[in-house]
């Protein structure tokens, strides 16, 4: 229920990570209920206001006996209005801490009813139906902020080193990835698939404007639970005219420490909050170190026939055979043999898209580039350069038993100025994973849609 009772005195209304500008002034927050103690004639209220949390004093002293006995009534998540002066103290809790406020008046703005997420533990399924809610928890709430600055630095690095933001369709005729995993719809009686990827799209804007990147969700109907999967994820895809794989490489680990320093600048509070370990993000600066992927073989299979275990689980590493691509137990091994972020390039051609370069010495491998974080994070980046050749193409879409017809398009972008051509693809979820410590993916976006998930 809504419960009317009288304003606030007119105080200036701020946010709570602003209190350090307001400093034994008297301001006016707004907000909800997190927790509250006390006995007699104090009360301290934990107040959010989606900014941070505040410890609000309540002495019967300073307020009136009507909004004394406010407070009291007040329950978990019931909005408030809150006037009062801000006091620096070292020990007052909050986020940040280090200021709170004492109440010269309060009111209730809605009383909530019985909230069904409590301090105690809750199982994920119970929380995931609850996610509407769960999301205002100071674990969620620090993860949302971290995700925000992801986003945010992604933006910024891109636009301020030259790239366009195009946007591509996220309703498409044809598959960029394979055709296992797409999401098929019914476009006014012809079929349709929602986008894996939009860079086939990028290919064609780079021919206008040489340096693009576009960003927004994408799909993949995947029948996988791993803490490593989302069915719907946001992805960041640059593409550079005049761009080979070394050169690639250089943006990547550019962009990518940008992302991780603006998040430590920014978000300390917040990963605080998540009790990050922060000392391998610290370490996180160009260049990082680059291996073959026949070097990335042989060191997994003599840590196989060693007995190694995959670092962080009981699991041994697991043999891998030339030719197959890496599962997470060996990007998980490979990336922990290095205190960055690392490079495996020149992957077989057999695994890759249709689309990448193969190497002119070696076929059998293409000019293609993953980019696995430490800590078990595995793949962050996938990229490549692109075929440039259209005879090469062509071939390529039939070794695939791709339909021509669909690719007619893409096909003219290489008989009209071709040029060497690179991109990737940066996962924001399995980004944001990392940054955080998170266990599983679920946790990187508001509301997650995962196998046999899409509610609320």
């Amino acid at each position: 229920m809504v419960v009317s009772q009288r304003s606030n005195n007119v105080a200036t209304v701020v946010t709570i990570e602003n209190l350090k500008d307001y400093v034994d002034q008297e301001v006016t927050l707004q907000g909800w209920l997190y927790n509250k103690t006390g006995k007699g004639k104090l009360q301290f209220l934990q107040v959010r206001d989606g900014t941070g949390i505040c410890q609000v004093v309540v002495f019967r002293g300073n307020v009136s006996e009507e909004d004394f006995d406010a407070g009291k009534q007040l329950t978990q998540e019931s909005c408030l209005r809150v006037t009062g002066r801000v006091k620096a103290e070292e020990r007052a809790p909050g986020i940040p801490g280090g200021f709170e406020l004492d109440a010269t008046s309060l009111a209730i703005v809605q009383i909530a009813e019985a909230y069904p997420i409590s301090p105690k533990d809750h199982g994920v399924e119970f929380l995931m139906e609850n996610r509407h809610l769960w999301l205002r928890s100071s674990r969620q709430w620090a993860v949302m902020r971290v995700r925000a600055t992801v986003v945010s630095a992604i933006r910024d690095w891109l636009d301020e080193h030259g790239f366009l933001n195009v946007d591509t369709p996220i309703i498409t005729p044809s598959a960029a990835e394979g055709t296992s995993t797409l999401f098929e719809i019914d476009y006014h009686g012809e079929p349709a698939y929602l986008a894996q990827t939009g860079q086939l799209y990028n290919e064609a804007n780079i021919f206008a404007f040489g340096k693009v990147y576009c960003f927004g969700p994408t799909f993949r109907a995947e029948k996988s639970k791993t803490r490593r999967h989302l069915q719907e994820f946001w992805m960041v895809e640059p593409e550079i005219a005049f761009c080979n794989l070394e050169q690639l490489m250089e943006v990547e680990e550019q962009f990518v420490s940008y992302i991780i320093q603006r998040c430590l600048t920014d978000r300390a509070a917040e990963l605080q909050v998540l009790e990050r370990d922060l000392s391998q993000l610290q370490n996180i600066a160009p260049p990082f170190p680059r291996i073959h992927y026949d070097v990335a073989v042989d060191m997994i299979n003599k840590a196989a026939a060693a007995g190694e275990l995959v670092p962080g689980y009981d699991d041994p590493v697991p043999a891998i055979e030339w030719g197959d691509d890496f599962g997470s137990p060996h990007e998980t091994y490979v990336a922990a043999q290095f205190n960055k972020p690392v490079f495996v390039h020149h992957y077989p051609t057999q695994v890759k898209a249709f689309y990448m370069e193969p190497d002119p010495d070696r076929p059998e491998v293409c000019r293609s580039v993953d980019l696995l974080a430490p800590e078990g994070y595995g793949e962050i980046i996938g990229g490549s350069e692109r075929m440039s050749d259209p005879q090469k193409l062509l071939e390529s879409i039939h070794r695939h038993e791709l339909p021509e017809e669909a690719y007619d398009w893409y096909m003219d972008l290489r008989k009209y100025g071709s040029v060497v051509h690179s991109g990737f693809g940066l996962g924001v979820e399995r980004t944001v994973a990392w940054v955080c410590g998170l266990g599983h993916v679920r946790e990187t976006i508001a509301f997650p849609r995962m196998l046999g998930i899409m509610r609320p």
